[in-house]
């Protein structure tokens, strides 16, 4: 028997070895921990010549919540908030096109565009009401989205959204003005660490050969995201004249510390929504679903919660 502990043991230290030795096989463990946790199934679907990779879990026939990745992300960044919603809600996480495992034509990534993308991707799904969470740049699309089709929104939750002219620059946006480099576009592996820090009041914690891994790959997209960003930029679409088309219920939550889009925008769009709810997370940055996944889950569960017996 202590024979078979030990081999058991050295097994599990090996594995642990060449895990930590090989980046790319330990972001791909730790992703997949991450789906079992959130029971979430990783799946692939054809949409106009586009292949759109996406999470879904949680029971088929409940409520859909559709989760909207901001820029330079994809549909990891919800695997710990979306744990906490999958035992009573189907929740569908995608990659948007340009973004994560998803395809990258040689196209337009105005939030225009990706709004109509995501359209056809629901459309795919047969899905004819859904909840809608949106995060920065993703949060601008699910804003855009609510007001289009507002017959489809049985609710929206928007996290640090970009869309807004705030009354306080945020100091993304001053850089910007000013002319410095964006701190979103990883340029060189210092360049990872600033990001962090930048959107992250407590940044999460990462093995160094992760970290490591993970600057590589966003060295190797900088390109393909200063192009977008450029396009994001050049064909803005304001949500102040969107906003009151919104019929659904929305919450608007932010992080006190957010210094990529200031907090100051909820002071512009509560006024112009029709059913505004406010969640200002104290010491909290830019991208609460990582930095507080817990916390901010069991804010929205308490905002569906409080829609859940109002009339359509």
């Amino acid at each position: 028997m202590k024979k078979l502990f030990l081999a058991l043991v050295l097994l599990l230290t090996a594995v642990a070895g060449v895990l930590y030795a090989v980046p790319a096989t330990l972001l791909t463990s730790m992703q997949w921990l991450e789906q079992w946790a959130a029971d979430l199934s990783h799946e692939r679907l054809e949409v106009a010549d586009l292949s759109i990779h996406y999470y879904r879990g949680g029971p088929p026939d409940g409520e859909t919540i559709l989760l909207i990745h901001g820029f330079g992300a994809d549909k990891d960044n919800w695997l710990r908030f979306a744990r906490h919603l999958t035992e009573r809600y189907q929740v569908i996480a995608l990659d948007l096109p340009g973004f994560g495992d998803s395809s990258r034509p040689n196209a337009s990534y105005d939030v225009g565009t990706q709004t109509e993308r995501v359209a056809s991707f629901v459309q795919a799904l047969n899905i004819d009401r859904l909840h809608l969470v949106g995060n920065s740049m993703g949060g601008h699309i699910a804003a855009l989205y609510a007001a289009r089709y507002p017959q489809q929104v049985r609710s929206l939750a928007l996290l640090a959204n970009a869309g807004i002219n705030a009354p306080v620059k945020s100091e993304l946006i001053a850089r910007l003005e000013r002319g410095a480099a964006n701190p979103l576009v990883v340029e060189r592996s210092e360049d990872f660490e600033r990001l962090l820090d930048f959107v992250f009041v407590q940044p999460p914690s990462l093995p160094s050969p992760l970290k490591r891994y993970l600057a590589e790959r966003a060295i190797d997209n900088s390109a393909h995201y200063r192009r977008i960003f450029a396009q994001l930029i050049e064909r803005y679409v304001p949500l102040e004249p969107e906003l009151p088309k919104i019929q659904a219920p929305t919450l608007l939550l932010w992080g006190a510390r957010d210094r990529v889009l200031d907090v100051s925008s909820i002071e512009v769009m509560r006024p112009l929504l029709k059913r505004p709810s406010v969640v200002v997370m104290k010491d909290c940055g830019h991208a609460p679903m990582i930095e507080r996944p817990q916390e901010t889950a069991s804010h929205y569960q308490a905002f569906l919660g409080g829609i859940e017996n109002t009339d359509d």
